[in-house]
């Protein structure tokens, strides 16, 4: 009886443990984010916030122009999340409730080019933006990727589960077109699925590294990684600047994540059982 009342207090430290382990780098991010780079080096190292806060955001902007950065990291974000819902949807319906010919063909492709490593897309991106003349212009980051194979899947199993073959049926013999179908009836039950996508494709474009960095040039331009990237240097970072600068970066990310974290998990799961 002992052990069987001590077994969930058991699980309920080691998540507790692991779970300040994870949030330890957080924390300590917001931490040196309000110290100068010479509290942040001194040993021991500061372990509550400081008094330096609107200097370290001083030095950020006057290296950067971190507010710029910050507005196209938003620009981006949106317009991929966006654009990636609307394809992503359409094709998912299309391989779940259309039938022609080469589709199962068609649908392992798209699902091959998930096992493909990303960096063998960097020359291939490379090279197309610099014919359409996308080098250095933000379309360059959120049109490639709006038809993304996993979303293709998500939305696929999806509408598969929860959007019945009756119900299309039914408004087909009613009059209603196949795009009022789609815009009607089938993105309004995949709304969860809709905010799982989304919510996946705004964090990856936000964090965006490789990609700025394949087609930008100019620093007005950057993305957040990419600016806050280039503060780095061999011998004179500004260490409490790019700690405010990553610290102003992670709030949006935190407040979106509490905010839908059970949307996300509702979407990730749904379909898996019927």
């Amino acid at each position: 009886m002992k052990t069987e009342r001590l077994a969930p207090w058991a699980a309920y430290a080691v998540v507790g443990a692991g779970s300040l382990v994870m949030l330890a780098p957080f924390y300590f991010m917001f931490v040196f984010a309000t110290h100068s780079r010479t509290a942040i080096f001194s040993l021991p190292p500061p372990m509550w916030f400081g008094h330096d806060l609107v200097d370290n955001l001083k030095i950020l902007t006057d290296h950067i122009p971190f507010w710029r950065n910050l507005g196209w990291s938003l620009y981006v974000a949106i317009a991929s999340t966006a654009l990636t819902l609307l394809f992503c949807s359409m094709g998912g319906y299309a391989f779940a409730r259309f039938e022609f010919r080469h589709k199962n063909v068609l649908f392992a492709f798209v699902m091959g080019t998930m096992l493909l490593p990303s960096f063998m897309n960097m020359i291939p991106t490379f090279m197309i933006m610099d014919l359409l003349g996308w080098i250095d212009q933000p379309r360059a980051l959120y049109i490639p990727g709006a038809a993304s194979a996993f979303g293709i899947f998500l939305m696929r199993q999806f509408v598969a589960s929860s959007v019945p073959k009756e119900l299309i049926e039914a408004a087909r013999m009613d009059g209603c077109g196949e795009f009022g179908i789609y815009w009607r009836i089938v993105l309004p039950l995949l709304r969860p699925a809709l905010g799982t996508l989304g919510l996946i494709t705004f964090i990856a474009s936000w964090n965006n590294f490789i990609g700025p960095l394949v087609v930008m040039r100019s620093p007005d331009m950057y993305t957040l990684p990419l600016a806050l990237r280039s503060l780095q240097s061999p011998v004179d970072t500004e260490w409490g600047a790019l700690m405010t600068g990553s610290a102003i970066a992670t709030i949006p990310l935190v407040v979106l994540f509490v905010l839908s974290s059970r949307q996300l998990i509702s979407g990730l799961t749904a379909g898996a059982v019927k």
